[in-house]
């Protein structure tokens, strides 16, 4: 019996010596072993995609730069913009061929039915510039003036008001918006102006208040319309045979524009015009001035 249980207790004792040095083994090869290589290779592998996640300070700010530059917007580097409009367009070529020929977006506001209306504004889309309606609205005062063809008036029917509209829309093929010629008294008439931005809504036109009265409510009315609207800011040309004055107000547009960052000046195709506005063009790259078309500035 003694013998048996010898026999016993040295079988024992061998197994739990065997189970102690398979502990030490097992802990030996987690601490050192190929597991331990192995972990380590996952987190080497880990690391360039880490990188590509977040890339270094100096690599960031390099590719932001780069998106900013790519989203920003045409003429952004510039201190600021402004539309120059030239209005009654429409009589004869000379002027239009004239502001064509010039290296600067003009937009050129024809009038309706004249003699070379749908020519002209055939040869600003060739000439990829952009073209303004320039409807004729009831003035307060004729003047002895002859009433202009198209001319919408507060004593129209609404039948004939939309017809006038429409007619005069045809006239110039191709235009991106409407401007007031004369309508000291119709942008005064809340009627007249609601009829008038139904129709340009539904033409998908925007719409400049030239504001020849400054009680017009033109612009508030195309806004209440969800028209894309602006307003302009300087009559160039009010004394038209004063190149002192037309220069004077060149530069008051100017003025605004960089206060403001953008402007809108409404001119028309007189020569001391013409002669003043080709030299003040000439200096806006100094100004850090650009000229875009009248759509850029519309809200």
């Amino acid at each position: 019996m003694a013998k048996r249980k010898s026999k016993k207790g040295s079988r024992y004792d061998q197994w739990i010596a065997a189970g102690i040095v398979i502990t030490l083994a097992a802990i030996v090869l987690y601490l050192w072993g190929p597991l331990h290589t192995f972990k380590g290779a996952r987190e080497e592998k880990r690391q360039p995609e880490i990188k590509k996640l977040v890339p270094p300070p100096k690599r960031r700010l390099a590719q932001e730069r780069k998106e900013a530059e790519k989203h920003k917007p045409a003429g952004a580097e510039k201190a600021a913009v402004i539309a120059v409009v030239i209005d009654d367009l429409g009589q004869d070529l000379m002027p239009a061929r004239e502001l064509l020929a010039l290296p600067y977006k003009i937009t050129l506001a024809v009038m309706p039915g004249l003699p070379q209306s749908k020519k002209i504004a055939e040869l600003a889309k060739q000439s990829d510039r952009e073209v303004l309606l320039h409807l004729p609205m009831e003035p307060k005062n004729r003047n002895g003036k002859r009433e202009a063809f198209g001319t919408l008036r507060s004593d129209m029917t609404p039948m004939e008001f939309m017809a006038a509209i429409s007619a005069d829309i045809d006239a110039v093929p191709g235009a991106a918006g409407v401007n007031n010629h004369e309508g000291s008294a119709l942008t005064e008439n809340s009627e007249a102006m609601k009829f008038l931005m139904a129709e340009l809504k539904a033409r998908g036109l925007f719409f400049l208040d030239s504001l020849t009265n400054p009680r017009s409510i033109a612009y508030s009315t195309a806004k209440d319309f969800g028209l894309k609207a602006a307003k302009r800011d300087v009559f160039i040309d009010n004394e038209s045979n004063s190149p002192a004055a037309i220069g004077a107000q060149l530069d008051e547009l100017a003025r605004i524009a960089r206060k403001r960052g953008s402007a809108i000046g409404i001119g028309h195709p007189h020569p001391a015009t013409m002669s003043e506005l080709k030299k003040w063009l000439a200096t806006l790259d100094e100004q850090g001035i650009e000229i875009v078309p009248v759509s850029r500035l519309v809200k």
